[in-house]
C-alpha cells in the first residue's frame, strides 16, 4: 500500500516528495465553482496531517486568491513551512495592458516571483514552474533568470509545465551545458482519456531524467465515476469540463467501471491508481472542491492494479499518437527484430522481410 509519506525522489535532484501532490486550482470561489476558504484550509490540514508534503499552486489560480489562501494558512503555523515542498507557477499576465506582466522574460519572471512570494507569505518557493510555452523569449534568458533566483535563494528547483518536448529538451541541455539550475520535472495533462503525452513528453522525461507530475488525472471529472453508458446526466456538474464526454470516451469509461467493480473500489480510485503506476510518474496532482472529494482521491493510494487489469485498461484506452511515435511503436519492432522473441516478447515479422537476404 502506498501512503503520502512514502516519499519519492524527484529524478535528477535531491528533492523528496509525496506520491500525490495537493493541487489548489480549486481554492477560492472567485470563479463560482471552487472551494471556500474554510474548506481549502481543511484540505490543507488533512493532506499534511496524512503525511503529504507537496502543494502546487500558480499565480493565475483564482487570480492569485489560491496563493493568498495558502499563505494565510501557513502563517497559522509557520513551523510547517520548511517541511513542505511548495510550488507555484509563472507565465500568466495578471496586469492587463502590461506587455511585460507575463511570459518567460527576465523582467516578467522577477516581477511574478515577488508577487507570488508576497501572496504566499514565504521567502522562497521549493519548485517554480514555467506554466506555458513562450516561443518569443530565448530559452537562455528564461533559464538564466531562474538560475539567478536559485542563487538568490528565492527558489530551490525549476520545473516546466505544458511546454513542448522539443523546447523542454533544449532547456534541459542548455542548463547542463552552462551549469545553470536544471529543469528537474515536467507537468502535463495525463489520464486514461489523455494519453498523448506518451508520444513525446513521457519518453523525453524518462530519457533525460526529469520527474513527471500529471495534472487532471480524472480528466476534469469525466473519470470520477459520474459517466458510463446509459447513465443519467450528473446533477452536480459545475465546471464546463464536466460536460458529457464524447462518444469515443465511453468504451474507456465502461471498462473503468468494470475494473472498479471487480476490485471492489471506485472508478476514480482506479483511474488515479492507473496514472500513479505509469513508469516515470513521480507525483500525481490531485484537485478537489471539498474535503470529502480529497479524501476519496487519496484513497486511491491504497489501490494497486493487477497487471492483467492494467493491461485491459491500456488496451481500451490506447491513444492515437503523433508522428513519428505512432509509426515507431507499431513498425519499428517488426523491422528491428524480424519475428524474433526479445525480452520475452515475440515480435511480428514485417511482411517484406520474408524475402530478406534474397540478394
Amino acid at each position: 500500500m502506498t501512503t503520502l509519506d512514502s516519499y519519492r525522489t524527484v529524478p535528477g535532484s535531491g528533492l523528496r516528495i509525496s506520491p500525490a501532490t495537493l493541487g489548489t486550482m480549486t481554492f477560492g470561489e472567485d470563479h463560482g465553482w471552487g472551494a471556500s476558504v474554510t474548506d481549502s484550509e481543511r484540505m490543507l490540514d488533512e493532506y499534511v496531517d496524512a503525511g503529504g508534503n507537496s502543494i502546487d499552486t500558480a499565480n493565475i489560480y483564482t487570480n492569485g486568491h489560491s496563493e493568498v489562501i495558502i499563505g494565510d494558512w501557513l502563517t497559522k503555523d509557520p513551523s510547517r513551512r520548511d517541511r513542505l515542498v511548495l510550488g507555484s507557477k509563472f507565465f500568466v499576465n495578471l496586469h492587463p495592458g502590461d506587455p511585460n506582466g507575463g511570459g518567460a522574460g527576465r523582467k516578467a519572471i522577477l516581477h511574478q516571483v515577488e508577487d507570488s512570494l508576497r501572496r504566499l507569505r514565504t521567502d522562497y518557493l521549493d519548485l517554480y514552474w514555467l506554466h506555458n510555452f513562450d516561443p518569443a523569449t530565448p530559452r537562455e534568458e528564461t533559464l538564466r533568470a531562474l538560475d539567478d533566483l536559485v542563487t538568490a535563494g528565492k527558489i530551490r528547483y525549476v520545473g516546466f509545465s505544458d511546454v513542448p518536448a522539443w523546447a523542454t529538451t533544449e532547456a534541459i541541455v542548455l542548463a547542463r551545458v552552462h551549469g545553470w539550475a536544471p529543469v528537474i520535472a515536467i507537468q502535463a495533462e495525463y489520464s486514461l482519456l489523455e494519453r498523448t503525452p506518451e508520444g513525446e513528453l513521457l519518453p523525453m522525461a524518462r530519457s533525460l531524467g526529469a520527474g513527471v507530475f500529471p495534472w487532471s488525472p480524472l480528466k476534469g471529472g469525466w473519470l470520477s465515476g459520474k459517466f458510463r453508458t446509459g447513465a443519467a446526466e450528473p446533477e452536480d456538474t459545475v465546471r464546463s469540463r464536466d460536460r458529457r464526454p464524447p462518444a469515443s470516451a465511453y468504451p474507456v469509461l465502461d471498462a473503468l467501471h468494470a475494473t472498479a467493480e471487480e476490485l471492489g473500489t471506485t472508478p476514480a480510485e482506479v483511474a488515479l491508481a492507473w496514472v500513479r503506476g505509469t513508469p516515470g510518474v513521480t507525483s500525481t496532482i490531485l484537485g478537489a472542491r471539498h474535503p470529502e472529494q480529497l479524501r476519496a482521491n487519496l484513497r486511491s493510494l491504497t489501490v494497486e492494479l493487477p497487471a492483467e487489469l492494467r493491461a485491459q485498461l491500456d488496451e481500451v484506452s490506447t491513444p492515437q499518437l503523433n508522428f513519428p511515435a505512432e509509426n515507431n511503436a507499431a513498425l519499428a519492432p517488426m523491422l528491428q527484430f524480424a519475428g524474433a522473441t526479445v525480452d520475452g516478447v515475440e515480435h511480428s515479422l514485417y511482411p517484406s522481410l520474408a524475402a530478406a537476404q534474397r540478394y
